[in-house]
């Protein structure tokens, strides 16, 4: 069975999703803002998070160190650590993250990749001591990562918490079944600027139905909005 999951976000009224763009209309720095969604995240309980590419860009630090000569790798699963409490998953279709550890954040990583990533990469994330998961084909699926997420991993309470394109493409999959969204009093207001959730010219308006869940007031005016996700037929 897959990870129950949720889509945990936060912005301002526009909906604007780089926070340093609109945390000034607040009066509080973007550090403490980022604080009380850190809060919000934890009171959800997932054993695991996942993100996309570009948010893996802000923290994966390393440079390309592949093993020379280049073993003999696993595909389509490499587990370097079962049973941790929680997992710091990324998805990178074709192997750009490099890293100087086997965890970001305290959270041993575990890869996502697409098919056509090469031994070498693949290499070298088994010799740091980080985890990956090879799709059967060059663009990564989804559901069947969920899947195994769940059986390899024991993933069962998944915190999406990616770019907007990557929200868009669980949503646009019917994978997510809530979405957290903490909503902070500020308005960013740029002209062409990322919104949360990103869904190409089709948009999801006529795919998602939500369903509120619950609300809560939190620090600095925020309000957390729980809604329960369900889908139109196809």
């Amino acid at each position: 069975m897959r990870p129950h999951v949720i889509c945990h976000m936060m912005g301002p009224l526009d909906g604007e999703l780089l926070v340093d763009r609109w945390s000034p209309s607040t009066g509080r720095s973007s550090e403490a803002l980022v604080a009380e969604y850190d809060r919000v995240h934890e009171a959800l309980e997932g054993n695991a998070w996942i993100a996309g590419r570009a948010v893996g860009e802000e923290f994966a630090e390393g440079r390309p160190h592949p093993p020379e000569p280049v073993p003999a790798v696993g595909r389509p699963v490499h587990v370097a650590r079962a049973g941790a409490e929680e997992y710091a998953v990324l998805l990178d279709p074709h192997g750009k993250l490099h890293w100087n550890g086997p965890e970001t954040y305290g959270a041993p990583l575990v890869m996502i990749l697409g098919r056509d990533v090469p031994d070498a990469h693949l290499a070298e994330l088994a010799a740091d001591g980080i985890s990956y998961v090879v799709s059967d084909g060059p663009e990564i699926d989804l559901g069947q990562t969920l899947d195994v997420l769940a059986s390899a991993f024991g993933v069962r309470r998944l915190i999406l918490e990616g770019g907007a394109r990557t929200n868009a493409a669980f949503l646009k999959a019917g994978l997510v079944d809530e979405i957290s969204l903490l909503l902070f009093p500020a308005i960013g207001g740029h002209s062409g600027s990322q919104s949360l959730f990103e869904a190409g010219e089709d948009g999801l308006a006529d795919r998602v139905r939500l369903s509120l869940v619950s609300t809560e007031v939190r620090t600095a005016g925020a309000v957390a909005l729980r809604y329960r996700v369900a889908y139109a037929p196809a």
